[in-house]
């Protein structure tokens, strides 16, 4: 499976471009948000393969978490690669998890696409997976650190001020809040976020 890209960037649009690898151009399927901060000249892309029957696409993400977040959306029942896409060009992978973290059906029933139903089962499935999309649980029991949970959340496109500032209200009021394990101190944390907590 192909993982990634680099190579000349021979075309772009806002959701496909044609990569140069060594003489061989691939056609790359992606978010009007990668497309905006993929340069002239040089890219390089993380890539999801999608393969079935006689299909072979390739998504690709100048975001490590935008791609994640992809791979979990087609996890969820009845969401394909074209529609997963389609999500992620509608909102940012950071305000669609805020979205599913606030239960916040009519921000979701505003991607086209997805209706009532679709939203319910987006906010049910994805719930539980927002952590994966910036970091690989660690041994059981593992704690949290402010710099590591900092971290994790500037991943995900929340500004520095806005994360500093909600993880010292959380500290401040529960002391062993950096003692919890990493999982639960980043729910924690996007509830303060997105003002769910």
């Amino acid at each position: 499976m192909i993982a990634q890209l680099r190579g000349k960037l021979l075309l772009k649009t806002p959701t496909q471009s044609v990569i140069d690898c060594s003489g061989v151009g691939y056609e790359v399927n992606h978010t009007p948000f990668t497309a905006e901060k993929m340069p002239q000249g040089e890219v390089s892309l993380y890539i999801y393969t999608y393969v079935k029957e006689d299909i072979l696409q390739l998504y690709g993400f100048y975001d490590p978490a935008e791609k994640e977040s992809f791979k979990q959306l087609i996890r969820v029942s009845s969401v394909g690669p074209k529609l997963a896409l389609s999500i992620l060009s509608s909102l940012a992978y950071q305000e669609l998890w805020s979205a599913v973290q606030a239960r916040d059906f009519s921000r979701l029933q505003g991607i086209p696409g997805i209706g009532k139903k679709t939203a319910e089962r987006l906010s049910l499935e994805l719930k539980d997976r927002i952590p994966n999309i910036s970091f690989q649980p660690g041994p059981a029991g593992a704690t949290s650190g402010s710099q590591e949970l900092e971290s994790i959340l500037l991943n995900l496109g929340y500004q520095r001020n806005e994360v500093q500032r909600s993880l010292k209200k959380i500290s401040d009021s529960d002391e062993n809040f950096y003692q919890e394990p990493l999982e639960t101190a980043v729910r924690r944390a996007l509830s303060e976020l997105t003002g769910s907590a």
